[in-house]
């Protein structure tokens, strides 16, 4: 692949604008694809919708100066312009705490629609956080049924969570400390790992070097780790209950501290 990407993004919140503008700042073609016409035009005037810092000059810098992000409502011709696509739309909690994967179905069958039109290989990442088989047993067998196209000589598949935190998104996109490849094949594997090793290629470009001056550090190549498709969407899930587990074992130890004169939560904290 090339290193000039084409790279459309299915889902504009949160998790999905700021991978878009990050791809897009390196200076790859990228698509963001909402069915929402307002959140698509603020993108497309270089204004986000929800605040995050450095994401409005960050999408600004993309949209007016490079010009390599766009957003559209036209999502089938956003799959047929590109050679990967990503999923990045909600997986809302229902009422009796299960997964929502309406959105995740819907997108899924529309790639699967655009890719039967395709020649070239595609791969298609999943981003969104799903349920573990969620992409093995809901959108593989939608993308093959709605493509009439076989995954692994056709198109790929990747499961890639994010781990980004509110209020640090776009630090933790530039600054990550691993890449999680959940793949399906060793092609779809390879495909999303030479992505992002290209994204974090630590060269002295435009990319670097800006984001050097605005965070006092120097973007460096994470561990890019592959796994099964299953391994990495519980990987989303244990890391999340790890740091809950991690903040209500702070919270208990700051309890026994009030009750023992001299012990101080802080100085354990940073021992520990």
């Amino acid at each position: 692949m090339k290193d000039k990407h084409k790279i459309s993004v299915f889902g504009t919140g949160f998790v999905g604008l700021v991978t878009a503008a990050v791809f897009a700042d390196k200076g790859w073609r990228v698509i963001a694809v909402d069915i929402d016409k307002e959140k698509v035009e603020k993108v497309n005037n270089g204004e986000p919708f929800f605040y995050e810092p450095n994401l409005e000059s960050l999408l600004k810098r993309a949209v007016f100066e490079q010009k390599t992000l766009t957003a559209t409502t036209k999502q089938q011709e956003s799959v047929l312009e590109t050679s990967m696509t990503f999923i990045c739309v909600g997986t809302p909690t229902r009422k009796d705490g299960s997964c929502n994967l309406d959105f995740v179905r819907a997108v899924t069958q529309t790639i699967g629609k655009a890719l039967a039109k395709k020649k070239d290989y595609h791969l298609v990442v999943v981003k969104s956080t799903v349920v573990p088989e969620t992409t093995r047993k809901v959108v593989l067998p939608l993308l093959e049924k709605t493509s009439g196209k076989k995954v692994g000589k056709d198109f790929g598949l990747c499961m890639n969570p994010e781990f980004l935190r509110e209020g640090q998104s776009i630090h933790d996109t530039i600054f990550p400390d691993r890449i999680i490849v959940g793949e399906i094949d060793e092609r779809s594997g390879e495909t999303l790992a030479n992505l992002y090793a290209q994204l974090y290629d630590e060269k002295s470009d435009a990319f670097n070097s800006f984001w050097s001056q605005i965070y006092g550090k120097k973007p460096q190549k994470p561990p890019i780790k592959r796994y099964s498709l299953e391994t990495a969407e519980l990987i989303k899930y244990a890391n999340n209950c790890f740091l809950a587990t991690k903040i209500s074992f702070v919270n208990e130890l700051a309890n026994i501290c009030e009750q023992t004169p001299g012990a101080d939560i802080k100085d354990i904290a940073d021992a520990m």
